[in-house]
């Protein structure tokens, strides 16, 4: 990691509208609960949130990763690495083998794609048309080493 003043913790209810503003995707009554379940991150440099990782448990012990944000200013400073470790660690904690992910393809997901390749995700699948107007959407898996 490049930065070293990056840390990861669990996001608490106080950071609910940093996490509205920053996750695009979920209301306060989605994220809510997300908080309360634990299944949302938040990476911090020098105590200002930077990241977030909100995930949902897939099979109750794998993480599927909903949502991944990093503010722009902090990109590839090892912010979203950081957040996935802490993801991964939870992962083998429940007795996970795995981690999970997807890309939304059709427009520009060059940066996305390579992270995932980067941090050692294989795809394993697409699937198109699963809602109407959406977009297809690629499926990974990262294999925990034990």
């Amino acid at each position: 990691m490049k930065d070293p003043k990056v840390s990861v913790r669990e996001a608490a209810e106080g950071d609910l509208a940093w996490c509205l503003a920053t996750d695009g995707h979920l209301d306060e009554a989605g994220l809510l609960p997300k908080i309360r379940a634990h299944e949302i991150l938040v990476a911090e440099s020098d105590g200002v949130p930077v990241g977030l990782l909100r995930f949902d448990l897939m099979w109750s012990a794998v993480p599927f990763i909903a949502q991944l944000r990093v503010a722009e200013a902090y990109r590839r400073q090892g912010v979203g690495q950081a957040l996935l470790r802490t993801v991964e660690e939870r992962a083998r904690e429940c007795g996970s083998i795995a981690v999970l992910s997807s890309i939304a393809l059709g427009s520009d997901r060059t940066a996305t794609l390579g992270w995932h390749t980067a941090m050692g995700f294989e795809g394993f699948g697409v699937v198109d048309g699963m809602f109407p107007g959406e977009q297809a959407e690629a499926f990974y898996v990262k294999i925990l080493e034990p």
